[in-house]
């Protein structure tokens, strides 16, 4: 069934004509209740459009949020069977859309992703992975199509963890750990995680890597295998001050502006407190460093904040002086032209972001795997870079498809 939505949007006598056919069991066979949900689907879709512009279609409004930008083919399938969706466009909008009563559809495919990254690397049989995919997409998984699936899965997340890539001005690089099964005995991996942002101000995740070597060579490797695909152009780095990552980063970008993260100065910084009730003023003083508007101001105040805690928190105060100008690299990175990057490249935190959505979405796929007796453990590396990868391939994609993160 195909339809005008943007006239049906003014029709609201058809919407109430509609709502009927989904709850009596008298719509006119399954053919045309699917057609019913498809066009509701599509108006609710475009009526949250017209909420996030704060307008309706040819309207002209001064509280404006962006421009309807067309729509997006999209087939969603559903116990009913697959439905032809059109998604809504915006372009100039705040922020991101992307209608809400869509967005279960999207959770299904990748939980159906997720699950047979992680299930089909568990050797579990493909009828037992096709009968955890219908529970967690409601519908019907043949074996055929999970085997089929998984393949097409590999294939797809090689690809893009080798991509070709290009200039990237700014590199954020962090890692997480996962459990690892080794001989038998139980291990931390390594996770490391690369997300760049190129000159056209957008972020995507560059790369990923699991290891049980050591740090400071699993980080070595990490950054030049980015350089063999192409990266270029890198201005600054922003990580933690991991000793491994931190050795490795000036072997392999040794002329690079580093950025400590402000955010684990801060926390580094109250280890070195003394009391507890001095905690507070400890991080309000890194804070109006942090805050300062240039180099200068900053280092001047971090001066004061040296020699303030000089007698009362020896420790701290010499702490303070070695470290807290690792994180100042961003005044004399980035020039005044482009003041408005300092604040969103001062920390990891977009990519603590990325790690913190990584593990809800395992710990929801474990949920389903002690249902089915499935070992919560990574049983290889591989079968952990698998699942990281899938996760990290659908936010990168989304990423690149929103809007840019820094404007040059």
């Amino acid at each position: 069934m195909t339809c005008d939505i943007e006239n049906t949007i003014e029709n609201d006598a058809l919407v109430l004509a509609l709502l009927p056919l989904l709850t009596s069991g008298h719509g006119g066979g399954s053919d045309r209740l699917r057609s019913t949900v498809e066009l509701l689907l599509n108006l609710a879709a475009l009526l949250e459009r017209e909420q996030h512009l704060q307008a309706a279609p040819y309207e002209r409004t001064q509280g404006r949020n962006g421009h309807a930008n067309g729509f997006k083919d999209k087939t969603l399938r559903t116990r009913l069977g697959d439905l032809s969706l059109q998604v809504p466009q915006v372009r100039g909008s705040s922020e991101p859309f992307y209608p809400k009563s869509l967005e279960k559809g999207l959770r299904s495919e990748r939980a159906l992703k997720l699950a047979l990254a992680e299930m089909y690397v568990q050797g579990v049989s493909t009828r037992k992975v096709a009968a955890i995919t219908e529970q967690l997409c409601g519908f019907e998984v043949t074996s055929t199509q999970v085997s089929r699936a998984a393949a097409e899965l590999d294939e797809q997340i090689e690809a893009w963890r080798n991509r070709p890539l290009g200039e990237m001005p700014y590199l954020i690089l962090d890692a997480r750990y996962e459990r690892v099964r080794q001989g038998g005995v139980v291990r931390k991996a390594a996770v490391l995680i690369a997300i760049g942002i190129g000159t056209d101000g957008k972020r995507q995740i560059l790369g990923v890597s699991v290891s049980l070597s050591e740090h400071e060579v699993h980080w070595r490797d990490f950054m030049r295998s980015l350089i063999a695909r192409g990266l270029s152009g890198v201005r600054l780095i922003v990580s933690d001050g991991h000793d491994g990552l931190k050795a490795a980063r000036q072997a392999v970008f040794g002329s690079v502006s580093w950025q400590r993260c402000q955010f684990h100065l801060q926390q580094n910084a109250q280890a070195y407190v003394p009391k507890q009730e001095m905690k507070a003023q400890v991080a309000a003083d890194l804070r109006a460093v942090f805050d300062a508007t240039d180099l200068s101001t900053a280092e001047a105040l971090l001066s004061a904040a040296v020699e303030r805690y000089a007698a009362s928190a020896p420790k701290l105060s010499a702490w303070m002086e070695e470290n807290v100008s690792e994180g100042l690299a961003v005044f004399s990175a980035i020039g005044t032209e482009h003041a408005s990057h300092r604040r969103r490249l001062r920390t990891t935190n977009g990519l603590e972001r990325v790690n913190k959505e990584v593990s809800n979405l395992r710990s929801k796929l474990a949920e389903v795997k002690r249902r089915t007796r499935v070992a919560t453990l990574f049983p290889s590396e591989a079968s952990c870079l698998r699942l990281v990868s899938a996760v990290l391939m659908e936010i990168s994609d989304e990423w690149e498809a929103g809007k840019a993160y820094l404007t040059f």
